[in-house]
């Protein structure tokens, strides 16, 4: 009796770690931050957000150097106009000081954020294109590795799906007017 219980248990236990033979499973990986290097969606999101930053810099820069200007005049005047004057003009110049900082934090946040939204969204429909392309090549698993999502530490190279991937994912990518502006304000500089 003891021995049939044995060899029941020891025959569920195999049929419940039976696996599928490695040559049945198909993998592959994406090299996530050579993906999103090399995505154009990726690449215009970025430019459109440098060049947004270089023209609020721009902006930022014209009201700090008229601070700058303001600032050594008010020096000047100092001795002439008396202590009194000094104080009440070091205490206006200390508070447009803080709102032109205030402003530039402002202006970096909203970028920023602006940036990130979008980056967001794009990673999210990345993910669900490599989920179907994934079930449209029967893979079974398909892997992340990159510095952004380090799920593989070795793999052989003939299992790397990158590229294929980021040609896929350009060839489906239209740019919108507001990307194209972007490229040709890139390509003036």
């Amino acid at each position: 009796m003891k021995k049939l219980l044995f060899i029941a248990l020891t025959f569920a236990i195999l049929s419940c770690n039976k696996q599928e033979g490695s040559e049945g499973i198909k993998t592959a990986y994406v090299d996530t931050e050579k993906l999103m290097k090399e995505h154009q969606h990726a690449i215009d999101i970025e430019n459109k957000y440098k060049v947004k930053s270089e023209e609020m810099g721009r902006e930022l820069e014209t009201e700090a150097k008229q601070f700058q200007a303001d600032y050594e005049s008010a020096l000047r005047q100092a001795q002439a106009k008396g202590p009194q004057w000094a104080q009440q003009k070091a205490a206006e110049l200390q508070e447009r000081e803080q709102r032109l900082n205030m402003k530039q934090q402002s202006m970096y946040k909203e970028i920023q954020d602006a940036s990130n939204e979008e980056l967001d969204s794009l990673v999210k429909d990345i993910k669900l294109y490599i989920k179907d392309y994934g079930k449209k090549n029967n893979y079974d698993y398909v892997y992340g590795t990159g510095l952004t999502s380090p799920s593989i530490l070795y793999a052989k190279d003939s299992y790397d799906i990158t590229d294929e991937l980021v040609k896929l994912l350009n060839e489906k990518y239209k740019p919108t007017e507001d990307t194209k502006t972007a490229e040709k304000e890139e390509v003036k500089k």
